[in-house]
């Protein structure tokens, strides 16, 4: 988790728009922000620092999803990221993997249907290596592998709900795991994108007022 990482050298494309659930006229309406990120490179195989040295494989990005943004590897060990990638696995900032108010659990069902986190949801905690609030492997968390084409696709119907560093609420959709995203079935112009994995392409919707209404 503290092992330091260069500078990345990398490009956020993002939209944000703007929501809030309607209620009725004596209810102060809380906007809930929805964004979408694109390829974030989390252990990337072709990515170079400022310096043109190549990054080490084995590296966790950091991400902030309050502030969608990036965090320095050099705070890796504080509250100012949500979580952080490398190569397929997602780590939240709690448990083992950090100090703040992290968790998360895997919901299945459609992202726009999540308007309301569950109330008997349970949260998880990072116990590296034995587990880990986002489970690890093929067909346990957000993704499946397909071994005869080495292939990583976002599994349909599947939500990261996240409890952020500071205990606030969030939700996201894993798109792609490739740069600039992958169509299926996998055509000749998609070859070249499959060499640019390990970029993840995701939506988010943050709840800043603390509660676990999207």
């Amino acid at each position: 988790m503290k092992k330091s990482i260069q500078n990345l050298a990398m490009c956020l494309i993002c939209s944000v728009s703007m929501w809030a659930c309607t209620k009725s006229s004596t209810t102060t309406v809380m906007p809930v922000t929805a964004v979408r990120v694109n390829d974030i490179p989390a252990d990337t195989v072709v990515r170079l620092s400022p310096q043109g040295a190549p990054i080490t494989n084995g590296k966790y990005t950091f991400y902030s999803i309050e502030k969608n943004a990036i965090v320095p590897n050099t705070d890796s060990a504080t509250t100012k990221w949500d979580i952080a990638f490398m190569s397929t696995r997602i780590i939240t900032n709690s448990g083992t993997s950090g100090i703040g108010q992290g968790g998360a659990f895997v919901y299945v069902g459609l992202f726009d249907a999540l308007t309301t986190i569950p109330a008997d949801s349970v949260f998880r905690t990072d116990n590296a290596p034995a587990s880990f609030a986002i489970p690890m492997g093929s067909g346990k968390g957000w993704y499946n592998y397909d071994g005869l084409t080495n292939l990583v696709t976002p599994l349909a119907g599947r939500v990261l709900v996240i409890r952020t560093a500071s205990g606030k609420y969030a939700k996201i959709e894993i798109i792609s795991y490739y740069k600039g995203g992958v169509t299926l079935p996998v055509t000749a112009s998609d070859m070249d994108k499959l060499t640019k994995q390990r970029y993840y392409t995701f939506r988010v919707a943050y709840q800043p007022n603390g509660t676990k209404k999207f």
